[in-house]
Formats: structure tokens, C-alpha cells, sequence
């Protein structure tokens, strides 16, 4: 419930940080997989690691521990918005909590990033991605398969230093 709206930041807050269930390497490698899967990447990084803890029971309790609290809170706030949505303070506070989770999400991703400083090879596959992304327009499929390769190459490269 505390990372209600921006969950990914709180939970590598908590995995790696807070409780150092998994290493910061482990969260962004698991978390990189989960976003080239359907679904959103909070789920299946719930689904991953509580099948690595739990098996098909922990994946499921991670599942329902993440969704069951904030929807619920969710279909709540839905009934209250509906009511006074013309509100310019409900307009105002929907703002401000954008700019929250934006900056979580942007915080989350330079922590994320520090960790390539320990490979800086590894900094090219994002440069590639950004390019690929941003600059070309690509879809995520496109950025994947030109960025899978050179990741792929490097992780090894690295996995042999180590």
C-alpha cells in the first residue's frame, strides 16, 4: 500500500535496499525480463519473485498482496472522482500526484543506471535504446531486437570478468 500509484520504486526500495532480498544486479536482470513480457512490469516482477520464494503459491500471494489493497482503493477513489471530478482542487491534486510518480519513476531509473557504471560497457546498450527509442521512434519489439544482441554479448563479457 505505501507505493500506491508507483509501486516499481518501493519495491526495489524494498528488495534491494530495505530487506537486500535480492541484489541490485538480480532486481534490474528480473526486472528487465518482465518488461519484455505482457503485462505490467510490477505484476510480473511479483510474479517472478514469489515464485523464486514461494513457488506457484508465493507467486500467487505476491500477486494478490500487491493488487488486492490498491485496487480496492482504486475502485473507491473511481466512485469519489465521478462525484466531484469538476472540482479545481481534485484537478489540482491529480497534478501534483503526476509529478510525484514521475519523479519516483525517474529516481527509480538513475539508481537503476548507477549500477552500469560498475560495467560501463554496458552503458552502450542504453545509449542504444535510447537512440532507438527517442531518436528513431522504433516500437519496443524493434528497440528489443536491436538491443538484445549487444545486452546479451556484453552480460556475457561481463559474466566472465566476475
Amino acid at each position: 500500500m505505501s507505493g500506491f500509484g508507483g509501486v516499481l520504486p518501493w519495491a526495489r526500495r524494498t528488495l534491494v535496499e530495505k530487506d537486500q532480498i535480492l541484489t541490485s544486479e538480480e532486481f534490474s536482470a528480473i526486472l528487465g525480463i518482465c518488461q519484455i513480457v505482457p503485462g505490467p512490469n510490477i505484476v510480473n516482477l511479483a510474479v517472478c519473485i514469489g515464485s523464486r520464494f514461494g513457488g506457484a503459491r508465493g507467486a500467487i500471494a505476491a500477486v494478490l498482496g500487491l493488487t488486492l489493497g490498491p485496487i480496492s482503493i482504486v475502485m473507491l477513489l473511481a466512485l469519489l472522482y465521478e462525484h466531484f471530478k469538476y472540482l479545481e482542487l481534485v484537478k489540482g491534486v491529480l497534478r501534483g500526484i503526476s509529478a510525484v510518480g514521475v519523479g519516483l519513476i525517474a529516481s527509480t531509473g538513475f539508481k537503476m543506471l548507477r549500477d552500469e557504471f560498475k560495467y560501463p560497457a554496458m552503458l552502450l546498450v542504453v545509449l542504444v535504446t535510447i537512440a532507438a527509442a527517442s531518436y528513431f521512434h522504433l516500437a519496443l519489439g524493434w528497440v528489443v531486437l536491436i538491443a538484445s544482441p549487444l545486452a546479451m554479448v556484453l552480460a556475457w563479457k561481463k559474466a566472465q570478468q566476475l
